[in-house]
C-alpha cells in the first residue's frame, strides 16, 4: 500500500463509484453494464492489492492489462451490429454529465503529487488540463441537452477537444511511469497507479470517459 492519507484513497473509491453509477445510468441501468463493471473493478482491485502491478520487471509491462483490453473492447463494440445497436440506446445527456468526475479526479491527482507518488506534469499545475472538461461538462449538459441551445457542431467540437485533453494526460502518465519507455519525471515518477485503488484510473475510469466521448462523437456525427 502507498504511504498516503487514507482520505485520498477513500475519495478516489468514491469517484470511481460515481463514474460507474453515471455510466450505468446512461445505459438505462443495463444489467450487463452492472455485472461487467463489478467483475472488472474487482479483478483489477484484487490484482493491485496483491502487488501484481508493482512488478516492474515483467514483460510486457503489466500496466498494459488495464487500458489495453478496454481499448480492444471499444473497438469490438463498434465493429458489430449488436454493439452499435446498444450504443444507439445510451442516453447522451448522462454520458455528457459523466465528465464531471474529471474534477475530483484532478483534485485527487494533485493530492497524490503533493504526496510525491505522481509527477506534477500529471496535475493541472503541470501538463494536465483535463479539469476543464469536468468544469464545462455541466454547462454542455444543460445548454446542449436540457435547453437545447447549443448546436450539434458545438457539442461535437467540445467532445473532440475534451477527448484530446484525455489523450494528452494518458500519454504523459504512461511516459512518466518507471518502465522502459519512461521519458519524463525521473525524479518523481508515476507510481500511484500501480496500487489499489488508483489502478482503477487506467483500468476503469479512463476507459469509461474515453468510451463516453467516442459514443457521443459517433452519434452526433450520424445526426443529420
Amino acid at each position: 500500500m502507498l504511504d498516503i492519507p487514507l482520505i485520498i484513497s477513500i475519495a478516489f473509491i468514491g469517484t470511481t463509484v460515481l463514474t460507474f453509477w453515471l455510466f450505468w445510468k446512461s445505459s438505462r441501468f443495463c444489467k450487463p453494464v452492472l455485472w461487467v463493471s463489478i467483475v472488472w473493478l474487482m479483478l483489477h482491485g484484487i490484482l493491485a492489492f496483491s502487488g501484481f502491478y508493482q512488478n516492474l520487471e515483467a514483460r510486457p509491462p503489466r500496466i498494459t492489462l488495464t487500458l489495453g483490453p478496454s481499448i480492444l473492447f471499444i473497438v469490438l463494440l463498434f465493429s458489430f451490429e449488436k454493439g452499435r445497436s446498444w450504443i444507439g440506446q445510451l442516453n447522451l445527456k448522462w454520458l455528457t454529465l459523466l465528465h464531471i468526475i474529471r474534477v475530483p479526479v484532478e483534485l485527487i491527482l494533485y493530492a497524490l503529487f503533493v504526496q510525491k507518488v505522481i509527477p506534477e506534469l500529471m496535475t493541472f499545475t503541470g501538463r494536465n488540463w483535463d479539469i476543464l472538461a469536468g468544469i464545462t461538462a455541466p454547462l454542455v449538459y444543460y445548454f446542449g441537452y436540457v435547453q437545447g441551445t447549443l448546436g450539434r457542431k458545438f457539442i461535437l467540437f467540445w467532445n473532440v477537444l475534451c477527448l484530446s485533453l484525455l489523450l494528452n494526460i494518458v500519454v504523459n502518465a504512461l511516459l512518466s511511469t518507471p518502465l522502459p519507455f519512461q521519458q519524463f519525471a525521473f525524479e518523481q515518477p508515476n507510481r500511484a497507479l500501480f496500487y489499489f485503488p488508483f489502478i482503477w484510473l487506467p483500468a476503469y475510469v479512463v476507459p469509461v470517459v474515453l468510451l463516453s466521448h467516442v459514443i457521443v462523437i459517433y452519434r452526433t456525427m450520424k445526426t443529420p
